[in-house]
């Protein structure tokens, strides 16, 4: 047992002796894209769900579900599952209305949350 301990460690010595040294270089290759992606204009994310509603319309009681986004514009759904559904621009959603109200016009109904 006594002579099994070194002779393991000088296997294992001669084990690690004989492994690659690795060397760590500082830049590594040159990157071909480096001027377009320098140069590149900055990338502008989607407007985001401000707030998601629902409103009941008078006269044929149907359901409109509204997504209001970041950028004043909204998207009208039909169902709540709908994907995408139209979108309609800031100024066209000026005349629905905004998330905060109560009565919302889609297609010359009255709606409301």
């Amino acid at each position: 047992m006594t002579t099994r301990l070194p002779l393991l460690a000088l296997a294992a010595t001669l084990a690690l002796s004989a492994c690659k040294e690795n060397t760590i270089v500082e830049n590594g290759p040159p990157d071909p894209m480096a001027n377009e992606l320098a140069n590149a204009a900055p990338v502008e994310l989607p407007p985001s769900i401000t707030a998601s509603k629902s409103y009941r319309c008078s006269g044929d009681n149907s359901v409109v579900y509204i997504d209001w986004l970041s950028n004043g514009a909204a998207r009208v759904k039909k169902s709540a599952d709908e994907v995408p559904g139209t979108e309609v621009d800031a100024e066209a959603a000026k005349a629905i209305g905004d998330a905060k109200s109560a009565t919302v016009k889609v297609d010359g109904k009255s709606c409301k949350g």
